[in-house]
């Protein structure tokens, strides 16, 4: 029994010989270090990444300050597509900075296309609730048919 023991213990710690070949040992480090190099070498280029946006990024006046809405929310069209407000939701608004007095775009929602959405929500809902109640209606009449046809073999069976 202690043997066994030995013996298994001994065999866990064992290489293969077949991965101490000098190609094999070659191999991994290769692999270890395209590894490392990839994952070093994608968080260098974060931070360079992060440094320049945070240089290039100046907040937008109407997050530092008061503004008044001077064009009401809209679609944006073929020109307002390269401006990174209509990236967000593809609706836009200008709004009139108080302090600096700039103009500038603002994403926006829509409040057509929210209403859309609602009602589309709502209409999978009581779909939902239709299709739960139809389906709780019939599994309670199959169950009522079970325990009759049950009581009424109990009642065959005196």
């Amino acid at each position: 029994m202690a043997c066994a023991a030995q013996m298994m213990e001994s065999s866990c710690w064992r290489v293969p010989l077949a991965c101490c070949r000098p190609r094999v040992l070659i191999l991994h480090a290769l692999f270890w270090g395209v590894v490392a190099f990839r994952v070093f070498g994608a968080a260098l280029l974060a931070e360079d990444k992060l440094a320049a946006v945070a240089e290039v990024a100046v907040a937008p006046c109407w997050l530092l300050e008061e503004f008044v809405v001077t064009a009401e929310c809209s679609q944006c069209d073929a020109f307002q597509t390269t401006r990174p407000a209509c990236g967000q939701t593809g609706y836009v608004e200008k709004v009139n900075c108080t302090k600096s007095n700039r103009d500038e775009y603002k994403s926006c929602r829509s409040a057509v296309t929210e209403e859309r959405l609602f009602w589309k929500f709502e209409g999978v809902v009581l779909s939902v609730t239709a299709l739960s109640a139809v389906s709780v209606v019939l599994r309670q009449r199959r169950l009522d048919r079970l325990a009759s046809e049950k009581v009424r073999r109990q009642i065959e069976s005196i």
